[in-house]
């Protein structure tokens, strides 16, 4: 029944929020299967947020926003947009994406009720959350808690936060770089600091070689030994042993 799925939703003051208000006061039926936080700007929904509601069993996240153009903050909206693309990457490449993001005015409470019945819909297809028992399912989990790393580690928060503005207006020295080139460097940095945080959190439990290591992650050996160096500079993990002639890391300040 829609009355036990639990859907999260980030609404913004301007728009969203006064549409869902507007849907109140016309009586429009929709489902009883969200729950409202109020912020002043989709832009500022961080993707940690979503991820870390999906953490904690939450069977659908939902960001609504102004319209295109008419964000009070004038382009809030357009960072949203960038931050839920970010996330739409991370939730397919571990299986389990279960956000959307979509724009509703203050005098849209009609299309405010049609949008939490399509998404209460389509989540009851998917049925609950696996994670409602975090017990159940803790290799989701260790998943959901891989992508919150990534969106947390200042690379990719810098080229998120840059992405617009460098596409429009350029780098430091005017030079416009295409959408499609940011992209993939937004896809490479994705993919490098997975591993990164795969490395990390295997170190955080046991000492291991760089060639243990490509084993656990069916990578090459020489990759790996790259992404170990990059993590001892960033001084997230140190030597802990060397055994025979192979060095063993280990995270540090576990």
């Amino acid at each position: 029944m829609s009355s036990n799925i639990k859907i999260l939703g980030f609404l913004c003051n301007w728009c969203s929020y006064a549409g869902a208000d507007l849907a109140g006061i016309s009586r429009i039926q929709y489902p009883p299967s969200l729950r409202v936080l109020r912020v002043m700007c989709s832009g500022r929904v961080d993707p940690q947020f979503v991820i870390q509601a999906l953490e904690m069993g939450a069977d659908g996240v939902i960001i609504m926003g102004c319209h295109p153009g008419d964000c009070h903050y004038l382009t809030g909206n357009y960072e949203a947009q960038v931050k839920f693309e970010l996330l739409q990457k991370l939730l397919t490449h571990i299986g389990f994406n279960r956000v959307r993001l979509e724009w509703v005015s203050a005098s849209e409470g009609v299309r405010f009720g049609e949008v939490i019945t399509e998404f209460t819909e389509y989540i009851k297809k998917l049925g609950p959350s696996p994670l409602r028992d975090k017990k159940a399912n803790p290799e989701l989990l260790e998943k959901l808690q891989l992508c919150e790393d990534v969106v947390k580690h200042f690379r990719i928060r810098a080229l998120i936060g840059r992405q617009r503005k460098i596409s429009e207006e350029g780098n430091v020295y005017k030079n416009k770089i295409s959408e499609k080139e940011i992209e993939t460097l937004v896809d490479n940095a994705i993919k490098t600091e997975f591993i990164r945080s795969k490395i990390y959190r295997l170190l955080k439990n046991e000492p291991l070689s760089v060639k243990l290591l490509a084993e656990r992650l069916k990578l090459d050996s020489y990759d790996i030994l790259k992404h170990v160096t990059v993590l001892r500079q960033r001084g997230l993990i140190g030597l802990d042993k060397i055994d025979g002639v192979s060095p063993h890391y280990m995270a540090i300040g576990v």
